[in-house]
């Protein structure tokens, strides 16, 4: 396993800074990852399907819709971490977020479809992270026009999360649940 100390802010774009952050307050973020998968079971297995199609606004998205969102970023890093550890130079586009959500349709996905996919995406992230060398997780390469090293992808995973979880426990979860 590779040695995953705090990335210097070279490492990141600036507006991923609170996700470095958040990761950064975990102990081990290795270990983090793992403990994600149950962390979002903990919060959301609770809920039913019409339940997790709460939107606190009009203008926000659900929670299904947030939890897809997680998805499409986890592949999203996890193809960027690929290229960077593998020292591909290939400059990187960024995506629209938005777009993404809305092009999915993700309140026609159950709920538990949305997590085991994340189940899946993270674990297959875990095993690959396991098996990188210091030297891999050291390589930098360009995301969405900045520069950006392995080990910053893996502090974005999970602050990640952990930014979408607090969103989740704030505004979603308190009214989502009695529903």
């Amino acid at each position: 396993m590779p040695s995953l100390t705090i990335p210097s802010p070279e490492e990141y774009a600036p507006f991923y800074g609170d996700y470095v952050q958040r990761a950064a307050q975990r102990n081990d973020v290795y270990a983090a990852l793992s403990a994600q998968i149950a962390e979002l079971h903990a919060a959301l297995d609770s809920l039913s399907d019409p339940q997790a199609c709460f939107k606190p606004g009009p203008q926000e998205w659900s929670v299904k819709e947030v939890i897809g969102h997680l998805n499409d970023v986890e592949r999203v890093f996890s193809y960027r971490l690929l290229r960077i550890s593998r020292k591909d130079l290939t400059p990187l586009p960024g995506f629209e977020q938005e777009d993404y959500v809305r092009a999915a349709g993700f309140d026609r996905y159950s709920l538990a479809d949305l997590l085991r996919e994340f189940e899946f995406l993270r674990g297959a992230n875990i095993l690959a992270i396991g098996h990188m060398t210091d030297e891999a997780i050291e390589s930098r390469g360009t995301a969405s026009g900045y520069t950006v090293s392995a080990r910053a992808l893996v502090y974005m995973m999970v602050g990640h999360i952990d930014h979408h979880m607090a969103s989740l426990r704030e505004k979603y979860l308190p009214v989502a649940s009695t529903l």
